[in-house]
């Protein structure tokens, strides 16, 4: 496949099937809907996690600022408007974890993640409605994160608080994790939203908390084999865990976009080293197939899931390779795992059409460990099930083949 073909694929990929299925759930009366299963039912009453809702704010503006459709734009402002209302927290500051679908707050935990994703979102749409209210909302999460999660003591930030940001016991962000004081994606995350943060509102004291953000990823986050550590105590002690090829894929070309947003030539090339290095180590998760397994368990065992996500970071990851890193096979391994995606994740039908009973298109949430029965037990939207990292893949192809 040729970059011309691939770009066409893309775009009608993201066009015909992404962001309709998105589009169509939006709940009339305000925001997002908050479930739909791998069948394609909308469960309206189900609960909504900030991660979903501010992903789908990002993913909107981004894709008005890249495509230019006003219907992407409106979604953008619908997403905004709820999530303002209902998840950011009047009393303390900070965003609620999740609320229920009549707006209700359920989990109030002030998760570092959730605050780094709204961050993320609002800075983006900043960049598309001049509004400064948009931008007031991204900075004042801004001075949240450096008072109240910041250890100036031992670097970086705390992984979780409670409503009034006292301690909190449990800083767990998923099921999946373990109770960790510190953790990569948490902190990669937040080096992604300050890094867009920066772009539109380049304040100096912004300037050096992403210049720690990058430097802790390169001398503590990141291991010697090039893969990343999960989990830390306060002072930065490991906690050993498995190996997450897909963060090691996405870091590699992440890190390398925060660094480029300061500006600096000589941080680039300080880097890019580290990045080639997590590309590398995130490529020994590849199968034959042309997809990416999940992890590498701590005894040695794979886990050859192939979630949505990994695979959507492994093109992304291996397209910045071939770009910035001069990679000839970089290529070659995007469009192998686009392929895959194409034969394996994409929901019936590739064209989104809201009924009474289902919704159709998007994309499965992976398949099982054979490659190709679909997981069918875990939906096609919800709390982590979100449009950011596949609308990101196709906006991140269109832009590199440009």
């Amino acid at each position: 496949m040729d970059a011309g073909l691939f770009k066409k694929e893309i775009l009608t990929e993201l066009e015909g099937n992404i962001l309709p299925f998105w589009l169509s759930l939006r709940d009339p009366s305000g925001g997002f809907y908050g479930e739909v299963t791998s069948a394609g039912a909308i469960l309206e009453e189900a609960p909504r996690g900030e991660i979903l809702n501010a992903r789908i704010i990002w993913s909107f503006a981004a894709a008005y600022r890249a495509l230019g459709r006003q219907e992407y734009l409106s979604a953008a402002l619908h997403a905004r408007d709820w999530f303002v209302s209902h998840l950011v927290d009047k009393t303390n500051g900070g965003v609620f974890w999740s609320i229920s679908a009549d707006g209700v707050p359920l989990d109030t935990k002030k998760q570092l993640y959730a605050q780094a994703f709204a961050i993320y979102a609002f800075s983006e749409l900043y960049k598309v409605t001049s509004d400064k209210a948009d931008l007031d909302v991204a900075t004042g999460l801004f001075a949240i994160v450096e008072h109240k999660f910041r250890d100036f003591a031992s670097g970086g930030y705390t992984e979780a608080l409670s409503r009034d940001f006292s301690p909190l016991e449990d800083m767990s962000l998923s099921a999946h994790d373990i109770n960790a004081d510190k953790t990569m994606n948490s902190h990669l995350h937040l080096m992604e939203a300050y890094a867009n943060l920066y772009k539109v509102w380049p304040d100096p004291f912004l300037r050096e908390a992403l210049l720690e953000l990058v430097r802790i990823t390169c001398q503590k986050i990141m291991a010697p084999s090039g893969h990343l550590h999960l989990y830390f105590k306060n002072d930065w002690t490991v906690i050993p865990g498995a190996i997450s090829y897909g963060h090691d894929i996405e870091t590699s070309w992440l890190l390398l976009e925060c660094a480029q947003s300061l500006g600096d030539p000589q941080l680039e090339e300080y880097v890019k080293p580290f990045c080639k290095a997590l590309g590398a180590a995130g490529n020994e998760g590849l199968l034959p197939d042309g997809s990416m397994a999940y992890e590498l368990f701590p005894d040695g065992g794979t886990d050859r899931s192939r979630q949505w996500w990994v695979q959507a970071e492994t093109v992304v990851g291996n397209l910045w390779l071939w770009k910035y890193h001069s990679d000839p096979e970089g290529f070659p391994r995007a469009i192998a795992c686009w392929r895959w995606i194409k034969s394996h994740l994409l929901a019936p039908s590739c064209h989104s059409e809201r009924s009474e009973e289902s919704l159709t298109g998007e994309w499965y949430w992976g398949t099982l460990a054979d490659g190709v029965t679909p997981d069918l037990e875990s939906p096609k939207a919800g709390f982590w099930k979100c449009p950011y990292h596949n609308t990101r893949m196709c906006l991140e192809a269109l832009k590199i083949l440009a």
